[in-house]
């Protein structure tokens, strides 16, 4: 077999693995002086002339011509009987260059040839890939769903490449078929021995923050800077937004006219609540807005411990805290301080107050629980609230609700 078709052979992976021929034979140069090397155990006297163009390649051994007595090193040196069959001139001491065919290497060399450029190709690919998805970290991808497992999704981009979304990695409402295109951040590249892991994520903060970009043009543009984001995937979350430009409402022009902008990353993250608030630099100020929809009536803050009392009228607790403790939980983590409700309220109903747990021979633990999670823990607190609302903030039925109402008011009337 000649170099040339021996090149072309090779030159199948080309095509597959979509590597340019420039590329190939370097590698190929590199998989052949290999290949000298275990044949003749060195390939310092042998030169590989490679056209790319024509994806054409030779090899040449050079020898030093000795005297037929003292041939010792025969790789490297040729008798000079022998060098007068190639040339009657020769003389002792000329240097001597022959091709080598690739076929004089003998079968299992070629075959060892085409084992060890197939490797190659893929340790090239493997670094590319690497490479390209490590450029790519913080930045939204999208892939279809190749393969659901228990523990992680399996996705395939446009090009074939894998990528992983863990269980973890999920919001909890994600529910996922084959084929279904999946949208998240690129969060990591592992490297699984030579072969690159690509790790999605829907569940980090920095997707949130890209969708942002993605959907509203004036963060795009940067007119409207994210200062903070801080979530719970598929529950709630907070996004604190400034702008350089006073003409500009951050807050407006991320929301839209009657949520219209806002709708579609709301709807992408499972119906996530988003809370968009404008940023200060005035502490106060901030753990006010981040608490919303609450009114805070006063705050007091510790530099030092970094904690701050936020003082709230009776009816306000239960709001500032939110469902599941959602709202409070955030709002510290945005601003950075942990937020400590201190109740204001009329002293006297205060004290004629009874904890909700009093009643758990009457009222099932879990419902107290329930209560509990939108910061409602005694009888009075519950006492002043709509029974709409507390249908709505709680997964408990109204007549339910109802029900421990009439335990109340019969604690108080008696």
């Amino acid at each position: 077999m000649e170099n040339i078709a021996l090149i072309e052979s090779f030159s199948e992976f080309k095509d597959d693995k979509l590597i340019d021929r420039v590329t190939l034979m370097a590698i190929l140069e590199d998989v052949f002086r290999n290949a000298l090397k275990k044949k003749y155990g060195s390939d310092d006297n042998f030169d590989i002339i490679i056209n790319p163009d024509k994806g054409d390649m030779e090899i040449w051994r050079r020898r030093v011509i000795v005297a037929d007595e003292d041939l010792d090193f025969e790789n490297e040196e040729i008798t000079l009987t022998e060098a007068r069959r190639i040339e009657p001139d020769f003389e002792i001491g000329e240097e001597v260059s022959e091709e080598v065919k690739l076929i004089d290497l003998g079968r299992r060399a070629i075959l060892a040839l085409r084992q060890n450029l197939i490797s190659k190709i893929h340790e090239h690919d493997n670094t590319n890939l690497y490479k390209q998805f490590k450029d790519l970290i913080g930045d939204i991808y999208t892939a279809e769903v190749h393969h659901v497992r228990p523990r992680a999704v399996i996705l395939v981009d446009d090009e074939g490449n894998e990528i992983v979304l863990p269980k973890e990695k999920q919001i909890p409402s994600d529910f996922f078929r084959k084929g279904d295109n999946v949208r998240g951040i690129i969060e990591n590249v592992e490297l699984k021995g030579n072969k690159p892991q690509i790790i999605m994520s829907r569940t980090s903060e920095k997707f949130l923050e890209k969708l942002f970009e993605q959907e509203i043009p004036e963060v795009f543009d940067g007119l409207i800077m994210i200062k903070g984001v801080v979530r719970i995937p598929g529950e709630k979350a907070k996004v604190a937004v400034d702008s350089y430009d006073d003409r500009i409402d951050p807050v407006g022009a991320c929301v839209g006219m009657k949520g219209s902008r806002i709708h579609g990353i709301v709807r992408e993250l499972g119906n996530e609540n988003i809370d968009v608030i404008n940023y200060t630099t005035n502490t106060q100020l901030f753990i006010t807005r981040a608490l919303s929809p609450a009114k805070v009536s006063s705050i007091k803050i510790n530099e030092e411990t970094k904690r701050a009392e936020v003082f709230l009228k009776l009816e306000e607790v239960s709001k500032a805290i939110g469902r599941g403790g959602h709202n409070i939980k955030l709002a510290g983590l945005l601003t950075g301080y942990e937020l400590d409700v201190i109740r204001e309220g009329n002293i006297a109903e205060e004290e004629d107050d009874v904890e909700l747990t009093e009643f758990s021979d009457e009222i099932e633990a879990w419902v107290i629980e329930e209560f509990a999670k939108i910061g409602l823990d005694t009888a009075r607190s519950i006492l002043k609230q709509d029974v709409n609302d507390l249908v709505r903030r709680t997964d408990l039925e109204e007549e339910t609700i109802l029900d421990v109402i009439r335990i109340l008011k019969d604690e108080f009337e008696d």
